[in-house]
Formats: C-alpha cells, structure tokens, sequence
C-alpha cells in the first residue's frame, strides 16, 4: 500500500471503498490488527510524545482523518485520495458487518452512548451482530481489575472488529496494550462516534465536514475541553508541515522505521 507521509506520521493513501475491502481482508485473515485515524491533533500528538508515535509505528491501517490532512498532503506535493475519518467510517464498517455476520463490540463512550448506538444501529442493520457493549468506569486504566474484567469480557464475547471510544490517547493506549493478547482480528478508535451515532453529540453539518471545519464545531459545542487544543496545540502542526515543505523529512525523528506493517 502507498503511503504518504505528513510531519513524518505515515498515511495510507486509501479510499473509503479500499479501506473497507483492507478491513474485510483482515477479518478473513484473522489479524490481529488495529487501524490509527491520523488527525492534525495524533500528527502533533506524535512530535511530543514517543509512547503515542509507535501506535502508528505498528498501524496496520493509518486513515486521513481529516480535511487539513487532505489540504498539507497537497500542499506537499504528495495528495491523498479521500478523507476517511472515523465517524464515516464506523458506519460502513457495520454495513459490511451486517451483510457478511462479523461480529463487533463497542468499548467506550460516556455511560450509556455505545448502547444507545447499538439500539440505533439496529434499526438501520437488523442482521448486525454486536456481541457487547461496555463504558469503563472513569480512571479503569489505572485499575488492574477493571482491565482484567474488560480483557475477559472481549475475550468472551470473540468479536471480529472492536471499536474503541475511549479518547486519545486513553484508546490508543489500550489498543497498543491489548491487540496482539486479545487476537481481535479487526481494533479501531473511534473517539466520540458511539456518541455522535446516539444523538448525544451532534455532529457538525455536512458542509463544515467538508470544508475543513469540523474542529470548530467542536470547540464550539466544548469550549472548555477542547480550546487548548484546538487553539494552542493544533497550531504547530502548520509549522511541521512547513518544515516538511522546505527543509524536508524529520531523520532525526525516527518516529517510524522499515519493522511498521506496510
């Protein structure tokens, strides 16, 4: 698979159509194997923090999520075909679910959001197989029992794709812990889609998805949490790119080395 760089952070330069067509190949293959949503935030996210930079060393599928990722890999000279952000994405992976019996659980999601959106998902695709829900409890990563009981209710329930909406980088986290353990052949983070799917949270309209200004929305409907990130942090992402664009690649980096999944 083409891969297109941005700030260093590999993309897989995919389609919405071929990123479903490699999910359904790693389902028959039985993976184990996770894909990364790759968003301005996991691209500054990665030049700070090595731990969250080696989740998408080993991603088997790193998605555009996001029209400022369209917009700097064309500015590089290296475009991307399509954005394929999570919240679309998740959708279409439980049509595909529906019409060929895989099976998926929901982990994550503020009490109540993923089965609410199982409930709703239902309506939509009543052959789809979701074999569990659960919200952990605030702070369970830092309880030994909670994460054994959530290992063993995976592992219970054998799902073929589990979407976790625990938050970056908490689900990132948890799926680089988790993965290769569980053999779950298909794990995705979904950030807040199991409450964009309930109606907890709406989501933005149709045109600022596709002019770039979905973040705005956000800070917008959350300004107390998201406006340091959106405002402060995000903002040194247009000063990697411009690295790129004129000093070139990040070798002293070293985020990402020949060993990733191609």
């Amino acid at each position: 698979m083409e891969k297109v760089h941005i700030a260093d952070v590999p993309v897989h330069n995919l389609t919405m159509e071929e990123t479903l067509e490699k999910i359904e190949d790693l389902v028959v293959t039985g993976g184990p194997a996770y894909l990364g949503s790759v968003n301005v935030d996991m691209i500054v996210r990665c030049h700070h923090d090595s731990d969250f930079a080696r989740y998408y060393q080993n991603c088997h599928l790193c998605l555009t999520d996001g029209v400022p990722v369209l917009w700097a890999s064309k500015f590089l000279g290296t475009p991307l075909k399509e954005k394929v952000a999570g919240s679309d994405l998740v959708p279409r992976i439980c049509a595909l679910a529906n019409a060929r019996g895989y099976k998926i659980f929901f982990l994550g999601g503020r009490t109540g959001a993923a089965a609410a959106a199982k409930v709703k998902l239902l309506k939509d695709f009543p052959h789809l197989k979701i074999v569990g829900t659960y919200a952990p409890p605030y702070g369970f990563e830092k309880d030994l029992q909670e994460l054994r009981r959530i290992e063993a209710m995976v592992r219970e329930a054998g799902p073929d794709i589990l979407l976790v909406g625990l938050g970056a980088p908490k689900q990132e986290i948890w799926i680089s812990r988790y993965y290769e353990d569980l053999g779950v052949p298909v794990m995705m983070g979904v950030g807040v889609t199991f409450e964009f799917i309930a109606g907890i949270v709406k989501r933005a309209p149709r045109w600022m998805q596709q002019s770039g200004l979905e973040w705005l929305w956000r800070l917008l409907m959350e300004p107390q949490r998201l406006w340091k990130r959106y405002l402060v942090d995000d903002l040194k992402f247009f000063g990697l790119v411009l690295k790129q664009k004129f000093i070139g690649r990040y070798p002293n980096k070293n985020f990402f080395n020949a060993s990733a999944p191609s």
